[in-house]
């Protein structure tokens, strides 16, 4: 599908403000956030997954507090900003620190500070990083009269990239901490700092220092500060919806949340799909997705727990080099999204998290697949296609002989090797990825007044309501029994789908299905 006609290119790539407004190339207008931010305080930190345009935000600020009017016209700030002042401006950028390797760091730090003192022309007067950033900070402070903006994007970056290396990670996030200390005894030099990552490292662990930090991450205020909303699609880009199925546009790559009544979609995604036409997980596809399945897996997090995980907002932010929570790891990555916000009678917030769209459930749990079961092979991957396909017409019986091929296949004592050590918790935690790794809405533990289902799967014409037991010896078990008589089926049969109840039976002597039942109850 070819590309439509239009005046505007695409930012495909592009994170330099810049450029993107010199070019005339396609740009959401954030400049309504940085003068909101200026407005506000000094010292704030913001935490977004990979690819979500905290660069470009970055390279924005910086072109606003140097003056460069020019690049506003026609843009919030452009209205809204005091020209007449322009302010020094202290940049790191860690987006492209190579720091697994001892030493990588500072070397990196020390390049990106002499070629700020050399473009203000302060001259050289410490050995550390720390000591020459204080001096820079205050030199510019004393001669310009104005007080100075510190901008860091990717401040983790050198500590998240070594996590592998454990000493190496310990030891850049050291280095990192004295760096940082500069904001707190620089404070009467600076005016505004914004330090931008991935992750949101505790402030005991990073910022122990810094007790004016304001962590806007979870702040509804800021919720779309990073990344594109519905309004940003239908009126920014809306010459290149032309010809593409917006419902699945919705489905693959909207749904991220924090905090805040609105859901974005994540622009890395977007931009390659007008630019190429076709649908993909682009995002996914950037980055470290075996890495984590394999972190969960080792962990023992059944897949049907990811889609419901609860935290908190310590939980949340809990995230150092020596504890890492599953939540948080999941969470500051992208991986997860805020579903839901709950809060006590104090006030305090809870959270639940779930996948933010189609795109990262089907490709965590196809990443997932592939470490829970061991030389997932194309062939394999086929046999899962088939137990997918069958779901979704309906042909239980073919599902049924599928899925047996696709357990026969995998050592007999393959869970033991995982730490989903149980029987059934290992191969439901495969049964679930497999659904959701070939494109089905596998939902887990649907509530009734009477209990919980094991599992809903959701197809363009049908639902399935699955309820798993396990079979000891010859013991029978009537699964659909037990579905009819909590009555499961009840909330779905306005649906307007067939409406199918399934009762999916593991042996403990052959370590695959030993009987799939099933019945059809409406319409």
């Amino acid at each position: 599908m070819n590309r439509p006609a239009s005046r505007t290119r695409l930012p495909t790539g592009v994170q330099t403000f810049r450029e993107i407004r010199a070019e005339n190339l396609y740009y959401v207008d954030k400049t309504s956030f940085a003068v909101r931010l200026f407005t506000d305080g000094k010292h704030f930190l913001l935490s977004r997954p990979r690819r979500f345009g905290k660069s470009l935000f970055v390279s924005m600020l910086k072109e606003l507090f140097e003056g460069s009017r020019d690049l506003f016209e026609g843009l919030a700030a452009g209205r809204q900003w005091d020209w007449s002042v322009r302010r020094p401006v202290v940049l790191f950028d860690l987006c492209n620190v190579n720091a697994s390797l001892s030493g990588d760091l500072d070397c990196d730090v020390s390049e990106q500070l002499q070629d700020m003192e050399t473009a203000f022309g302060v001259q050289r007067c410490h050995r550390s990083a720390r000591g020459r950033c204080r001096h820079l900070i205050r030199t510019l402070h004393e001669r310009s009269g104005r007080r100075v903006v510190l901008l860091i994007d990717e401040y983790d970056k050198p500590i998240v990239d070594a996590l592998h290396k454990p000493d190496i990670a310990r030891a850049n996030r050291d280095y990192l901490r004295r760096l940082y200390s500069v904001v707190k005894t620089c404070r009467a030099s600076l005016r505004f700092s914004l330090l931008t990552g991935v992750t949101k490292f505790s402030k005991v662990s990073l910022f122990s220092s810094l007790n004016n930090l304001n962590d806007i991450t979870l702040d509804p205020r800021y919720s779309t500060i990073c990344g594109y909303t519905e309004r940003d699609l239908d009126t920014v880009f809306a010459p290149e919806l032309h010809g593409l199925d917006r419902d699945k546009i919705r489905q693959l790559y909207k749904g991220y949340s924090w905090g805040g009544d609105e859901r974005v979609y994540n622009p890395y995604d977007i931009l390659l799909l007008f630019s190429k036409r076709e649908f993909g997980a682009y995002w996914f596809e950037t980055g470290t997705p075996k890495f984590l399945a394999d972190i969960l897996v080792r962990r023992g997090v059944s897949t049907i727990r990811i889609g419901g995980l609860h935290a908190d907002d310590a939980l949340l932010s809990a995230f150092d080099v020596d504890a890492i929570a599953t939540e948080a790891l999941m969470f500051q990555t992208g991986y997860l999204t805020i579903a839901e916000v709950r809060r006590n009678n104090l006030g305090h917030p809870s959270y639940r998290l779930d996948y933010p769209n189609r795109e990262v459930r089907v490709s965590l749990n196809r990443s997932l697949l592939s470490s829970l079961v061991p030389g997932l092979s194309d062939g394999r991957f086929g046999q899962g296609q088939n137990v997918a396909e069958h779901i979704r017409s309906g042909d239980f019986d073919q599902m049924e002989e599928a899925l047996r091929a696709f357990f026969a296949s995998i050592p007999s004592d393959w869970h033991r090797r995982n730490d989903i050590q149980e029987f059934e918790g290992y191969y439901a935690s495969v049964f679930f990825a497999l659904l959701n790794g070939f494109g089905l809405d596998a939902r887990p533990e649907e509530s009734s007044s009477k209990g919980r289902l094991d599992l809903v799967v959701i197809a363009p014409e049908r639902i399935a309501l699955i309820e798993f037991k396990l079979v000891r010896g010859k013991r029978p078990l009537d699964a659909l029994r037990q579905i009819k008589a909590k009555g499961y089926a009840d909330k779905h049969r306005a649906s307007g789908k067939a409406v199918h109840l399934v009762g999916l039976k593991f042996s403990t002597e052959t370590r695959n299905v030993a009987l799939v039942q099933w019945e059809t109850v409406c319409p």
